[in-house]
Formats: C-alpha cells, structure tokens, sequence
C-alpha cells in the first residue's frame, strides 16, 4: 500500500467520525431544547399538583383554585429577591382579592415560627404554604428564587418569572391573567 493511499484512508475516517459526532451532538443539543418529557412545567402546561399546610392550619391543594386566576410564588425569607417583591404581592392581593383571583406564597423548606414572623412583619394577606420537605419546590424544577407561576382560571400556566418582579411588571402579568 502506498503511503499516499493510507493517508486518504485515514482522512475519509477522520470525516466520517466528524459527521457522526456533528450528528449526535445536533440530535442531543435539539432533543434537549424541544422536548418536554421532562416533566416540568411549562407555559400552555398545568402546574404540578401539591397538598401543602398552610399557615392557617389547612390543607390546601392545587385543586382548590380551579377556577380561579392564580399566582404561585415560591419564596423564603433568605432570599433577598423575595423578600422586596413581598409588599408587591401583598398589594397585588389587596388590589385583585374581590376577583376571582389568588396568591398563594409557598415557602421553600422553612420552620413555621420564622415563616409566621416574616408573615406578620410583611402583613401578608394570601394564603402562605410550607414545604418543608422541598418535595414541591422539586416537582416545579425551581433552580432560582424567587419563582412566580401565573396560572390561567383553565389551569394552565400564562407566564413563569424567575427572580423579584418590579411592581410593574407583576401588575401587567396579573392585569393579563385577570383577562384570560
């Protein structure tokens, strides 16, 4: 064999190997970006369901709401993010309550007596569940906190927001989910 002849042997094996890594990667890389068999909620998707203590002494289940517009915010008094948009959500609540509507603030793993403080320090006034056991926060796939789902009165969820919203922008969603 000629060394010339070994050479473009070598060459076209090298292509192929590129081509099939060029094809594995782009399966991998498009599977990851369009499939949803994760699990996870998404936009157009219906929130996990959850039964969680609440700080007044009940159970309350996603069901509960049905009907209703809903946000579901995840938060914990550690959170600076959190804590700011607390005092939006309470005027959120205040402003829409007469509505068909609901905020639902569930706590990320938190002992009730540090939860009751910061409940009576901010004079929240919707529903605040505990999930102590994080077994919620998991079912969400929350990775940053403050995490507010909007759910539609269909229940399906409008909108996800991860981080603090500005008032504004936490009015505009509610204003959107009210109309829906």
């Amino acid at each position: 064999m000629t060394n010339t002849y070994m050479k473009s042997n070598r060459r076209l094996i090298q292509i192929v190997i590129f081509l099939g890594v060029l094809l594995l990667g782009g399966y991998a890389i498009g599977n990851a970006l369009f499939s949803s068999h994760d699990g996870l909620p998404r936009k157009g998707s219906e929130p996990p369901d959850f039964a969680l203590l609440g700080m007044d002494g009940q159970t309350h289940r996603l069901a509960d709401y049905k009907g209703k517009a809903l946000v579901i915010n995840f938060w914990g008094t550690y959170c600076p993010g959190c804590v700011t948009e607390t005092p939006d959500l309470v005027a959120q609540y205040a402003k829409h309550k007469d509505k068909s509507f609901e905020v639902v603030g569930i706590n990320l793993g938190e002992d009730k007596l540090t939860v009751s403080n910061f409940v009576k320090q901010f004079d929240v006034n919707y529903s605040i569940l505990l999930n102590e056991n994080n077994d919620v926060q998991r079912k969400y796939g929350l990775k940053s906190y403050p995490t507010t789902f909007f759910v539609k009165p269909d229940g399906t969820i409008q909108d996800i927001f991860v981080g603090p919203m500005a008032e504004a922008d936490m009015d505009k969603r509610i204003e959107k989910l009210l109309q829906s």
